[in-house]
């Protein structure tokens, strides 16, 4: 993984393009990292994960929820305004 300054990425933008095309690539402002330049192919791999991921959680949610005895109606009851 590179890391440039702000002010370098800002000088060379094509540079940094070109690079994160290979790998991640941070910026960093007064020695703290701000950004991360990815590859659209890394973002897209990244994102799929996170909805993987998430979809587990949820998943995991509902069958201990079902456990304890949830139900779609006692579910809602419990959204419905009253």
């Amino acid at each position: 993984m590179r890391t440039v300054t702000a002010s370098e990425a800002k000088q060379g933008l094509a540079q940094v393009i070109e690079t994160a095309a290979r790998e991640p690539v941070v910026i960093q402002r007064q020695k703290r990292d701000v950004a991360v330049v990815l590859s659209m192919q890394e973002y897209e791999r990244l994102t799929r994960l996170n909805v993987a991921e998430f979809q587990r959680f949820c998943d995991r949610v509902g069958a201990a929820a079902q456990a304890a005895g949830m139900t779609e109606d006692k579910l809602a009851e419990l959204l419905a305004d009253d």
